[in-house]
């Protein structure tokens, strides 16, 4: 498994890092209120607090083109791959899960028809810095007319440098307010360095970046000073792909740092000598391991049943030692 941090380029080998300070792994107040219909304005500007009134997860979150909600698989259709004994209706993400579980194939007349769903698990969660990482068994850049084995789509980038940089800019997945996105259209939020003026952002569907606000606000709170309280609607002028530090969950999430400008996005080719772009000193190398570590460790993913608790800690670790693991063995 890649465990960045501090991996250097997409070519490292990966290394387990130990998480420097942070809340001391406090526990999540993952129940996150009411869900919201969605669709508020933000005003949040960068590094400042955000003012989003798109607050929590949004009831319209639709999975595969079903408006009923998360836990609704209508959209799906029926299933022709091989099933589990598990019932798919029962079958929602949820922070600190294991993931895993049987891979299904899209029913024909269904949105991606013949992709497969599902599978990946909490030891496969790391990717690069390179848009189509993250997908456990495959390489390269992009993510045309891949399966999803997380549940969840990639990040959408718009089509606005499609001419030249293709991998990156395409329509596939929609626009990043596709409503049809699982999760809900794609959300951010920031958080800013109390010893630099490092500014961080999520990047991921709302339901995601909901979740993920008060887990980060709760284990790196000592290593923070304004943070997001709520998700804010995807502003591609605050978050780009060359600022792109971390893929996560098959580039369905990424966390980037505010004036970082990583050259390797820039290419469309997947040649080795081509290097990421270091990230400067300046950086608050402390807090980007803890925010690292705590989107690794808590960002939902769908399972079978098993979650992790909410204190994660040296516990989080060492689960995450425990699949990299059991994923090489």
């Amino acid at each position: 498994m890649y465990i960045p941090f501090i991996s250097r380029s997409q070519n490292e080998s990966s290394r387990l890092y130990r998480r420097k300070g942070g809340g001391g792994g406090g526990k999540s107040s993952t129940g996150s209120g009411g869900k919201s219909s969605g669709g508020g304005k933000s005003t949040s500007s960068s590094g400042g607090k955000s003012t989003s009134s798109s607050g929590g997860k949004s009831s319209g979150s639709s999975w595969w083109g079903s408006s009923s909600g998360k836990s609704s698989w209508s959209g799906w259709g029926s299933s022709s791959g091989s099933k589990t004994s598990k019932n798919k209706s029962n079958k929602v993400p949820r922070p600190y899960g294991v993931g895993g579980g049987g891979v299904y194939t899209i029913a024909a007349g269904s949105l991606f028809a013949g992709r497969t769903v599902g599978g990946g698990s909490r030891g496969s969660i790391f990717g690069s810095k390179i848009y189509g990482s993250g997908y456990p068994g495959v390489a390269g850049r992009g993510v045309a007319g891949r399966g999803f084995p997380f549940y969840f789509w990639p990040l959408a980038w718009g089509t606005a440098g499609a001419g030249t940089y293709h991998y990156l800019y395409n329509d596939e997945y929609g626009l990043p307010d596709n409503t049809s996105r699982t999760g809900g259209p794609q959300s951010t939020a920031a958080f800013q360095s109390a010893s630099t003026s490092t500014i961080f952002r999520i990047v991921s569907d709302n339901d995601t970046v909901v979740d993920l606000i008060d887990i980060i606000n709760s284990n790196c709170s000592s290593r923070l000073t304004t943070t997001s309280t709520t998700a804010a609607p995807f502003d591609p002028s605050l978050i780009k792909p060359e600022q792109i530090v971390q893929y996560y969950r098959a580039s369905s999430a990424a966390l980037s740092i505010d004036g970082y400008n990583n050259s390797a996005a820039f290419s469309n080719t997947d040649d080795s000598s081509i290097q990421d772009t270091p990230i400067p000193p300046s950086v608050d190398s402390a807090l980007l391991e803890c925010l690292n570590i705590t989107i690794g460790t808590a960002i939902p993913l769908v399972d079978d049943g098993q979650f992790l608790s909410a204190n994660m800690g040296t516990l989080g670790l060492f689960f995450i030692l425990f699949w990299w693991i059991r994923d090489i063995l």
